[in-house]
């Protein structure tokens, strides 16, 4: 077990990196209902002393800013909770809750306020998780707390400068966001405060009426600092063995709230760093200190351990902050991505004759990229997996359980895996939102249905992206008589381009529902949808429209450079909407190291055997991209051979080459480093080192130039329409006001049609 498990946790990282040449893997990530009825996902469970009524279980989502500012769960967190539980799902869990706040100072801010709930501050906080799990129960669903013992290295290192303390781990380690700073090691009185405070949550989660706890275990936060050689490096006292950390909060837990409570415990099999960095783990230093990962045979045996402890239940998947892109599987990841790891722990526990001590087999939750609805039915056929754990799909659509058990597959809005709304807006200081769903995060704002229009307008609707499709679908669900144009076959708008792409796949369902959904409506409301059809001024005025909405997108920029022009330079956008403009070029200059200029490289090496150069003015490519779809991409543009040059600008375009001015600084950063996060822009690192100008020009080979330096909005139609006063409302959305992401794009697309 142990070589094999070793073995397979390589081999999946490395399949990671190549999944998409499979035909297989990629039909296995479609939203399809060919299993129909999905028996096994609606059978129910029995988790030590509660039955959960079916197999999907919501998985965590930081509930960053969802409670007030002293810990206590708002209208908005409690909401979001119940719009979920109406949606049908079986088991929700909670985001991370930290038992404790005296330990950890990397939770607290100053004036004692959180962006975390508590449980742990008094008996004010109570009331709000009480009234969350009794809301939840009105619908049939339970509810798990996650609690956590810290967030260790992990935290923000803000607490220096804001509370004067250094952030804690299990040894001396450096803070993951800035590893200049180090985070001291935890006294063995602190690691039994924290015992004991586990013990007390777990008890006030079951006096609010909370159905289990689930511990925060995996990623590399505080519980898997200690139970891991890679971080946890004490050599004498209680806590020298870290294993005894977790099995003593197991315990602590089972003896405050009995032998019928359920304890749910999430883990990584493995790091996989050595997997992931390779020979990198024996000479880069920030890696090297972690070489001693724990192995997969001391994880089956510590998840035996904590099972004898009082674990019911476990969810379990790969990786850590290290390699995020693991543990937070972006878009290009594949479909149940952590399957095989589910099955390996569950054939274990079988084989072992584990069982929990209400005497029952210990269920595996599968995790990873199962919001398809036949892959989690296959999956649960199979016996890959007990359970099926949804977290960023139950974002996108609450009532995914729901439309999967009355087989409206078609009808259900699919995640598209960018991490926007989600994981990258509380990292920028936001909270919980989705790309796809503008309620998400709002629900105690924004009505589940959307009100009757009190008189209905004519509206035509320009352009069928997301913005354009979220607006007209809306208007006509409130009773207007909607007219949406587009002059392409079909809606998805920088979408059809955007998922040629293989690992796009998850856009490829966006933009299919898109279709479906101005499909459907047109047979439900007054919705009529005029595809190939450009809308001019003058057609738009002669309409008698009471209001006009604008979605005319954005076009492509050129940089000034010299030979821009040229046959051979061709838009990021052309190529991916004809390939063909590839064939008969080896070697490919890609300018521009942002989303889409990655994601063409990795689209011209990885599908078109291409020898890729990109180039990239800023420091850091993918800047403003999530730290983990970012990490992936990367990580996996290096394993195919890409040169990604930072710091470079484009001079000029020759007849077979490109001609840049790069910056050799040896204090310029590599562009491959992918262990350590591009930091948002307002929070400055004062130890960073600053980068000198060492320039030099260089020619490279380019038998082909593609451009992916940004987008200009296309509002000259909107202007033109006020101009002439088409209609007595206009309004210009989404690219067309403002070159985006879809994230805004559907946001504006609901502000405007809920507004009509």
């Amino acid at each position: 077990m142990p070589t094999s498990g070793q073995a397979l946790v390589g081999q999946l990282v490395e399949h990671y990196g190549k999944w998409f040449e499979q035909e297989e893997a990629l039909k296995a990530g479609r939203m399809t209902g060919h299993l129909y009825p999905y028996e096994q996902l609606f059978s129910p469970i029995q988790v030590n002393g509660v039955e959960v009524k079916n197999r999907i279980v919501m998985g965590p989502m930081g509930n960053v800013s969802m409670a007030d500012e002293t810990g206590r769960p708002s209208a908005k967190m409690i909401q979001y909770f119940i719009e979920r539980a109406k949606g049908g799902v079986g088991l929700i869990t909670s985001g991370l809750v930290p038992v404790t706040f005296s330990v950890d100072p990397s939770f607290l801010e100053p004036g004692q306020l959180t962006y975390l709930p508590r449980i742990d501050r008094s008996r004010t906080v109570l009331a709000g998780w009480r009234d969350l799990a009794e809301s939840v129960h009105a619908f049939g669903t339970r509810f798990f707390i996650q609690l956590t013992p810290g967030a260790g290295r992990v935290g923000s290192p803000e607490c220096v400068i804001k509370r004067k303390r250094l952030p804690v781990s299990a040894s001396w380690n450096p803070n993951f966001y800035m590893p200049s700073v180090p985070c001291r090691p935890l006294m063995d009185w602190e690691c039994r405060k924290i015992v004991r405070a586990a013990g007390q949550a777990a008890a006030d989660a079951r006096a609010c009426l909370i159905d289990g706890v689930y511990l925060h275990g995996h990623e590399g936060y505080l519980l898997e600092q200690f139970a891991n050689p890679a971080f946890n490096r004490r050599r004498l006292g209680r806590f020298a063995d870290g294993q005894t950390f977790g099995v003593e909060i197991v315990q602590e837990i089972r003896q405050r709230c009995g032998d019928r409570y359920p304890i749910m415990y999430r883990i990584d099999l493995s790091l996989a760093l050595r997997e992931s960095y390779g020979e990198r783990m024996d000479r880069v230093k920030p890696l090297k200190r972690f070489g001693n990962e724990r192995t997969v045979e001391r994880t089956l045996a510590y998840m035996r351990r904590l099972v004898e402890a009082g674990v019911d239940m476990f969810d379990v998947d790969l990786g850590c902050y290290e390699n995020w892109w693991l543990p937070h599987p972006p878009g290009p990841m594949p479909p149940g991505c952590f399957l095989a790891i589910a099955r390996l722990v569950k054939d274990f526990l079988a084989e072992e004759g584990v069982r929990s001590n209400a005497g029952l087999e210990v269920p595996v939750v599968a995790v990873g990229k199962l919001g398809y609805p036949d892959l989690a039915e296959r999956a649960l056929r199979e016996g890959m997996c007990d359970m099926v754990m949804l977290a960023r799909p139950l974002l996108a659509d609450p009532d995914w359980p729901r439309k999967a058990f009355a087989g409206r597959v078609s009808e259900i809005v699919p995640c598209i895996g960018d991490q926007e709304g989600c994981i990258n807006e509380f990292v920028q200081g936001g909270h919980l939102q989705c790309a796809v769903n503008p309620r998400t995060g709002f629900e105690e704002l924004l009505p589940d249905k959307s009100p009757p229009a009190p008189k209905t307008k004519k509206v035509a609707v320009v352009g069928a992206g997301p913005a354009g499709v979220m607006c007209a679908c809306l208007a006509a669900e409130r009773g207007h008589d909607v007219t949406l144009f587009e002059r392409r076959d079909r809606a998805g708008g920088m979408l059809i381009p955007g998922s040629v792409p293989r690992i796009k796949f998850d856009v490829a369902n966006y933009m299919a529902y898109l279709n479906e959904r101005l499909r459907r409506y047109s047979r439900e409301y007054w919705l009529e949808v005029k595809l190939n059809t450009e809308a001019t001024v003058d057609f738009l005025r002669e309409g008698g429209f009471d209001a006009v909405i604008l979605c005319t997108g954005a076009r492509p920029k050129k940089p000034p450079a010299e030979g821009i022009d040229r046959p051979h330079v061709v838009q990021a956008v052309d190529l991916l909407s004809n390939p063909a403009l590839a064939e008969g070029a080896d070697r490919v200059g890609v300018v521009g190291g942002g989303d889409v200029g990655c994601e063409v490289a990795h689209f011209l090496a990885c599908e078109r055997g291409k020898i890729v150069t990109v180039i990239e003015m800023l420091p850091y490519f993918m800047r403003a991209s999530c730290t983990a779809n970012r990490g992936y991409l990367i990580h996996y543009l290096e394993k195919a051979g890409v040169e990604l040059w930072n710091c470079t600008r484009l001079q000029r375009v020759g007849e077979g080459d490109v001609t840049v001015v790069r910056n050799l600084s040896p204090t310029v950063p590599s562009p491959y480093v992918t262990w350590t996060p591009v930091l948002p822009e307002n929070v400055k690192n004062p130890l960073a080192r600053p980068i000198r100008v060492q320039e030099q020009e260089i020619t490279l080979q380019a038998d082909l130039v593609v451009l992916a330096t940004g987008l200009g909005a296309d509002d000259a139609l909107y202007k033109a329409c006020v101009r002439e006063r088409v209609s007595p409302e206009i309004y210009c959305i989404g690219d067309a006001f403002s070159p985006g992401r879809i994230f805004e794009a559907t946001k504006a697309g609901y502000a405007v049609g809920q507004s009509l």
